[in-house]
């Protein structure tokens, strides 16, 4: 392919490029069209450029050439024949800026038949203008919040590190509790699956109680500790404690739990300070994601609490039990558990 000299540009045409590659709301292939550019600026070879972003040499080529010949414009589409485009530049930032904006009517957001409606066009063309901008209104991704806690780093990094290297002979425990936990029953009975038709519940349904779970983790070997108690309080949770004391005999634990009041109250500070065999590591504030329980409580969420049926709460107590028995005989083992900075926003 032949070479093109990248030409001189004046300072304005180089931020517009930037501005098309970095912008959120620009038509993607105007911003993957500028990040090419950008390439070829910074030096990178047809073949660097076309790996980069997944596209062949041949485009690579066309768009160095379109842009040494009309600069920015040429990045724009030609005019085509055929049919006109049914909405102008000014109705598409109009949807743009709708799916961006919440509602006045007190709805989060709207949707592409509220939009359709408001810029009176179809839902399809709503549906290719936002395609073509890379907008997903439908969709929400959630991401770990700044910590306020001014030692944030210093816990983090010790809690990590008893993940990644534990001390030898000792013993890790990361420990929370799962309160309000519904025993849920349906007002009819299920319909069984069968060929042709899912499982149906009724949408209506009767309050059995609530069942709260003290967990605790052994980092070293995916074992699971629970109980059942009737209340989330210092009480039963200092007796949880002294549960594993004596199920963990002659061994140094390390606990690792968040920074919840009942974690702190004065009876069990007292009761962990006089127990020289107790290390506590409490998470930095905000952080309980650190804490590899919530990710067993996620598991256990998924396999028995999501569309689950008890018609008692002791049924749904037994089978929390029957659960625990079952995953430790058959599918406790450690999490291959991984953690990157870029997943920080502290």
């Amino acid at each position: 392919m032949s070479k093109l000299t990248f030409p001189d540009l004046p300072e304005h045409v180089c931020d517009q490029l930037i501005t098309y590659a970095r912008s959120h709301k620009a038509e993607r292939r105007l911003n993957l069209r500028a990040q090419i550019i950008l390439d070829w600026k910074d030096g990178l070879t047809y073949k660097a450029s076309s790996e980069k972003h997944g596209v062949t040499e041949t485009i690579i080529g066309k768009w160095r050439k379109r842009f040494a010949s009309d600069g920015l414009d040429g990045l724009k589409d030609a005019p085509r024949s055929g049919k006109p485009a049914h909405f102008t530049e000014a109705d598409r930032s109009k949807v743009i800026h709708l799916a961006c904006q919440r509602t006045e009517s007190g709805t989060q957001l709207y949707s592409q038949h509220d939009i359709a409606e408001l810029c009176g066009m179809s839902q399809s063309w709503v549906s290719e203008i936002l395609r073509g901008a890379d907008l997903k209104p439908h969709k929400t991704e959630y991401w770990c919040g700044t910590s306020p806690d001014p030692e944030f780093e210093s816990k983090m990094i010790d809690i990590i590190g008893l993940y990644l290297n534990p001390p030898e002979n000792a013993l890790v425990l990361s420990v929370d509790e799962k309160t309000q936990i519904q025993a849920l029953d349906r007002t009819q009975p299920e319909l069984p699956l069968r060929t042709g038709n899912p499982r149906r519940l009724t949408n209506t349904y009767k309050r059995n109680g609530t069942v709260n779970l003290m967990a605790a983790l052994a980092v070293q070997t995916g074992e699971i500790t629970a109980r059942q108690v009737d209340r989330n309080n210092s009480e039963n949770f200092l007796k949880f404690l002294k549960h594993l004391d004596r199920k963990y005999r002659n061994v140094q634990i390390h606990i690792i739990m968040d920074n919840l009041s009942t974690h702190k109250n004065k009876q069990v500070t007292q009761w962990l300070a006089n127990k020289r065999k107790f290390h506590v590591h409490f998470t930095p504030t905000y952080s309980s994601w650190l804490n590899q329980i919530e990710i067993w409580f996620s598991i256990m969420s998924r396999k028995i609490l999501k569309d689950g049926v008890w018609h008692s709460q002791r049924q749904l107590v037994d089978q929390l039990m029957s659960y625990i028995k079952d995953y430790n005989q058959n599918n406790a083992k450690p999490f291959n558990w991984t953690y990157g900075k870029e997943y920080v926003t502290n």
